[in-house]
C-alpha cells in the first residue's frame, strides 16, 4: 500500500511539473505571436515608407543630362 501511494505522489509531483512546463510554453508563445505581429507591422511600414520614398524620388528618365 505504501508503494502505490508513493508511486501516485510521484505521478502527481510530474503532473504538475508538466502543468507547469506547459504553462510556461503557453507564456511564451503568447509572447512570441505579439513579437511577431509587432515585426510584421513594423516590416509593413518599412516597405510602405520605401515605396513611397521611391515613388517621390526621381527616375533615372526625369533627371536632365548634366550638360542641360
Amino acid at each position: 500500500m505504501a508503494a502505490l501511494e508513493s508511486r501516485i505522489a510521484y505521478q502527481e509531483h510530474w503532473l504538475d511539473t508538466l502543468d507547469q512546463a506547459v504553462a510556461a510554453q503557453e507564456a511564451r508563445l503568447t509572447q512570441l505571436e505579439r513579437i511577431n505581429v509587432l515585426m510584421q507591422r513594423k516590416i509593413r511600414e518599412k516597405q510602405q515608407a520605401l515605396q513611397e520614398g521611391d515613388a517621390a524620388a526621381p527616375s533615372a528618365e526625369d533627371e536632365l543630362p548634366p550638360h542641360y
